[in-house]
């Protein structure tokens, strides 16, 4: 799958998408114009809102996207980017993209100032739509599932008690919803059907889950090719998938591992013990079987709507989890 065919694909409805964006980030403080526009040009691949403009085109009965469905596509992508903000300033990360975070190079003060603008863009973005109270209520439900997420995660980090059921309910929080958001509110922009708006959400929240399986493999065997360092993950004391899985695969070794989790900050050297134990206990291995399920049940969920290029486009994007690198 290339990111490029996808975007040549949806032709006008990618160009509006970047205008409404630019748009949203137009300001008149020189500063802050100056750090949106680097920012902007160093944005990731987009799945939120290309999911969501393939999703509308999917549902819509002429295979068209609307204003509405560049506007909601638009907001999630800020709101993805605000969340990267803020995640960057709250884990003390250096690297994102394989470039000097925004905290890195300004200090967290800035960061989370930029992030608080691209977060009311989003916003103010989603209230521009032509008027849906059950799309703002999404992206309302996304917000607050982000900060849980993100205080699920602390909370466990400073015990080393993550469950697989409390590993799921963060990757949701934090991932899968905005994922749901974008798909379903694409749908909605083209007055999709109740049964049409539900596959949108299962399909988005399974791509969504797939995705951050796929992340938390790609921390312990990506290395460079990620952008970041590998095992940033353990230095932040996140139980994640992986080493679940290789836990539940050696039994005994679990509280000694656990342990050894809470304790990485005051000694670093358990993070290579502890990355060794991953990999040598079918940690990945478990994982990637998890990733296949989801993946799966993504694809599963499109079933209900005719054969159609877009729909051929959602399907490889749900499949590109699979083996993606980055």
């Amino acid at each position: 799958m290339s990111g490029n065919e996808i975007i040549t694909f949806l032709g006008k409805d990618w160009m509006e998408l970047q205008s409404v964006i630019r748009g949203a980030l137009s300001t008149d403080i020189g500063l802050l114009q100056k750090v949106n526009e680097k920012l902007y040009s160093r944005s990731g691949k987009q799945l939120r809102p290309m999911v969501s403009l393939l999703m509308a085109r999917t549902c819509s009965a002429e295979g068209v996207a609307n204003a509405d469905s560049c506007r909601f596509a638009a907001a999630a992508e800020l709101l993805h980017n605000a969340t990267l903000l803020h995640d960057d300033v709250a884990d003390a990360s250096a690297i994102r993209r394989g470039m000097p975070t925004l905290s890195a190079e300004m200090g967290s003060t800035s960061a989370v100032l930029v992030g608080d603008y691209w977060l009311s863009s989003a916003v103010q973005t989603v209230l521009s739509a032509t008027g849906n109270m059950e799309v703002i209520r999404l992206f309302a439900r996304t917000l607050s599932d982000l900060a849980k997420g993100e205080m699920i995660q602390l909370q466990n980090s400073l015990t080393g008690k993550t469950s697989q059921e409390d590993y799921f309910k963060v990757i949701y929080c934090k991932t899968a919803s905005l994922f749901e958001t974008a798909a379903v509110s694409g749908a909605i922009s083209v007055s999709a059907s109740r049964e049409q708006v539900e596959a949108a959400r299962q399909y988005a929240s399974c791509l969504g889950t797939a995705f951050q399986i796929k992340d938390d493999i790609l921390d312990y065997e990506g290395g460079e090719k990620l952008g970041k360092p590998m095992g940033v993950d353990l230095t932040e004391q996140k139980i994640t998938l992986p080493l679940l899985g290789a836990m539940h695969n050696a039994g005994k070794e679990e509280r000694r591992i656990r342990k050894k989790v809470t304790e990485i900050h005051s000694h670093p050297e358990y993070a290579r013990e502890v990355t060794r134990f991953v990999l040598e206990n079918g940690g990945v291995e478990y994982a990637s079987r998890r990733l296949d399920e989801y993946v799966q049940r993504a694809v599963d969920a499109l079933e209900i709507f005719e054969d159609s290029p877009q729909k051929d486009y959602l399907v490889q994007i749900a499949q590109y989890n699979a083996y993606r690198t980055i």
